[in-house]
This record gives C-alpha cells, sequence and structure tokens, in this order.
C-alpha cells in the first residue's frame, strides 16, 4: 500500500518505514483491545524513549490513512511490544477488532521523542483518557519515584476498569466520569490542582486529552498556576465531534 502525500512527506523528514506482524491479541473491556506484535527491526533501528510512539497506515476508502499509537512494553531484546486501541467507530479500530496472528501493518516512526525531565520534578501531574492511557502508564513507570496525581478521565462505564499502573505508594489516582465535553474534568482539575502543585517550577504537568480540554487545561496551568513552558507537556490526542442536528 502506499502511503500518499502524507507519506511523501514524512520521508522527506527522515520517516522510517517498517512492517508489524500481529502475534496474538486482547480484548481488555467491551471497548478497549491490546494487540501483540513483533517490529520488524524498528527497536534495534530507533531506539526505545518513554512514551514512544509509531505511525499505523491503514486503508481507508482506498486512501491511505494513518493515527498513531503508544508503544505498550517495548522489548528491543525479543523485537516485540504491544499496541492498544480505545475502541469506536473507525478503519483503525475495524483493524484492531479483527486483528490475527500473521497479519501485518505497515508504519512510520517520525515524530516522536520525549525525555524525562532532568532535574526530576516533586511532583508530576498527569491528565489523561483512555486514548492516552499507553502514554501514561510509560510516562508513569520512566519515574517511578516520584509523586504522581493522575486525572483519569472515562468516558464509559467499563473503562474505570483500565488498568492505569499506579502501583507506586507515591501516585494517587483519580477517576473522572466525562461529563459535558470534558468541562467536568477541568473543573475537577481546577478545584484541586493548585493545593497539589507546590513550587510550579519544581513540578511538571503532562495533559493528553480531547483536543479542547488539553488547551483548557495547559492555559489553566500555563496562565493561571504560572508552570514555566519546559515543565509542561500538552498533546490533545482527539476531538470531540458533536452529533448533527
Amino acid at each position: 500500500m502506499g502511503h500518499g502525500w502524507e507519506g511523501v512527506v514524512l520521508k522527506l523528514m527522515r520517516g522510517k518505514d517498517f512492517a508489524f506482524t500481529v502475534t496474538g491479541s486482547e480484548q481488555v473491556t467491551d471497548r478497549y483491545r491490546r494487540v501483540h506484535l513483533t517490529d520488524g527491526g524498528m527497536l534495534a533501528a530507533t531506539g526505545v524513549h518513554p512514551t514512544m510512539w509509531v505511525r499505523l497506515w491503514f486503508e481507508n476508502a482506498g486512501k491511505p490513512h494513518q493515527r498513531a499509537y503508544t508503544l505498550v512494553d517495548p522489548d528491543p531484546a525479543a523485537g516485540t511490544f504491544s499496541l492498544e486501541f480505545a475502541l469506536h467507530d473507525g478503519r483503525a479500530s475495524d483493524w484492531a477488532r479483527g486483528a490475527e496472528p500473521g497479519d501485518t501493518i505497515e508504519a512510520t516512526v517520525q515524530g516522536t521523542g520525549f525525555a524525562v525531565p532532568d532535574p526530576l520534578p516533586s511532583r508530576l501531574i498527569v491528565i489523561g483518557d483512555p486514548a492516552s492511557l499507553p502514554a501514561i502508564n510509560s510516562l508513569l513507570g520512566a519515574m517511578p519515584g516520584t509523586p504522581a496525581t493522575i486525572w483519569f478521565e472515562t468516558p464509559h462505564e467499563s473503562d474505570a476498569d483500565l488498568p492505569v499502573r499506579d502501583g507506586s505508594p507515591h501516585h494517587e489516582l483519580r477517576r473522572i466520569p466525562r461529563r459535558d465535553a470534558g468541562a467536568h474534568l477541568v473543573e475537577e482539575v481546577r478545584a484541586a490542582l493548585p493545593a497539589l502543585l507546590g513550587d510550579p517550577s519544581d513540578a511538571y504537568v503532562w495533559i493528553a486529552c480531547d483536543a479542547a480540554t488539553t488547551r483548557a487545561l495547559t492555559s489553566y496551568v500555563r496562565k493561571d498556576l504560572a508552570v514555566p513552558k519546559d515543565r509542561v507537556n500538552a498533546l490533545g490526542y482527539w476531538r470531540d465531534v458533536a452529533p448533527a442536528a
């Protein structure tokens, strides 16, 4: 499958192409699926860092379609990792539902990059949802001894069962039901964060929700709480599209 103009741009930006092979899968909840893969030599070529992600290529109505997913439990020695999918209507979710051992999928590595803050923060603030769960778990695993407060938004009832890796005694997990297109999460964070933050320059805030919620929270922590720009990492993972009237 060709990758269209997006693939050409990624090549010009030194993107590297690989082919992954499915080895198995698990249905974590009714709306969340984990697919296990071999890496086609990727990890040996690129190395691994926290929250590392890849672009998967799907065919959608005869056209190439790419979506980004964070690696779960990458093992460079074995050349394996998993990917997790928050299931909804769409080509990527359809592929994950039907993925069987031996299936292959093309991928490009370009644009990924994250370094653990140095020096380590005195407190880690994490705000996300099922779409960003793999990155949340990777981030927590990279800083296991850092006190962390995690706000995890749950759009569906079964999301309360998703495995946030908060096993460290330094981690506090707050599951927040999604209401009012993310406004409820923003209210919860604004109400509690000032008392938790401490010195803004000594904290680290990581936000990955829907685009509108991410913008609102990023503006709040930067402008109202004065967290320095280099101590905030924010990315809108998806867009909340209102149904047609």
